[in-house]
């Protein structure tokens, strides 16, 4: 595990921590944000023994209520949280923990676990609306990313994508070239049909590439954002 940085050890020491915190029953809400998008990635709780292992490991570790256990999120499914920084509130009953995400938040694929929008709000509320239905359509990736890690973990056997993962990173950018070279002879014949389907091969590969140098599809998004936010030259 990546060792929690002595910067954050030194603001934010257990002892100071609990001396602080209004327990509820040994336990206090924590929430989890995106370090770099600031989107609120999801809701746990931590008791003294999660809260002493999240400082240690720099992960984020969680009481679970309903297993009534320990559990570091991520550990099975490599989606781990990075720990940037960790805050407690004015009155002391929640926690604010600003992560790297290694991946999606949510056990469904999504981002983050408040993907369920409530509708029917004000029309004034029109502009967050569309940028939480834009959010939306690309949950598929996140799905699909995740499947692919518990691919590459399980190893099932059969499954095209566990064949790619012993082939290894040559074969997956072999698939990569072909798919490539599909979609742009789709895209020359005109053919839209055709090049849904090989646009839809070569993102899939991609993916798997992705996975395979641990390079999480969040980097990709973030360093899109990053792009954009740019001044343009032109």
């Amino acid at each position: 595990m990546t060792k929690i940085s002595n910067e954050i050890k030194e603001q934010l020491s257990l002892e100071q921590v609990v001396e602080h915190i209004r327990w509820d029953e040994g336990l206090v809400p924590a929430i989890v944000q995106d370090v770099d998008t600031r989107e609120v990635l999801m809701m746990a709780y931590m008791n003294r023994e999660s809260l002493k292992l999240s400082l240690e490991s720099g992960e984020t570790w969680f009481w679970s209520r309903s297993r009534q256990e320990l559990w570091n999120k991520g550990a099975t499914s490599g989606n781990v949280q990075e720990i940037v920084s960790l805050k407690y509130d004015c009155d002391g009953d929640t926690l604010l923990v600003e992560v790297k995400p290694k991946g999606p938040a949510c056990h469904t694929g999504a981002v983050t676990c408040f993907h369920n929008e409530i509708i029917g709000l004000p029309a004034t509320n029109s502009i967050q609306s569309s940028s939480s239905n834009a959010e939306s359509r690309f949950e598929v990736l996140a799905e699909l990313e995740s499947i692919i890690a518990e691919r590459e973990r399980e190893r099932p056997e059969g499954a095209y994508t566990t064949y790619l993962f012993d082939k290894g990173v040559d074969k997956i950018l072999k698939k990569i070239g072909e798919e490539a070279s599909e979609t742009i002879i789709a895209a020359k014949n005109k053919d839209n049909d055709e090049l849904r389907l090989e646009v839809s091969d070569l993102m899939y590969h991609l993916l798997v590439l992705l996975q395979e140098r641990k390079l999480p599809l969040d980097d990709i998004m973030s360093e899109l954002s990053r792009r954009h936010e740019r001044p343009r030259r032109d």
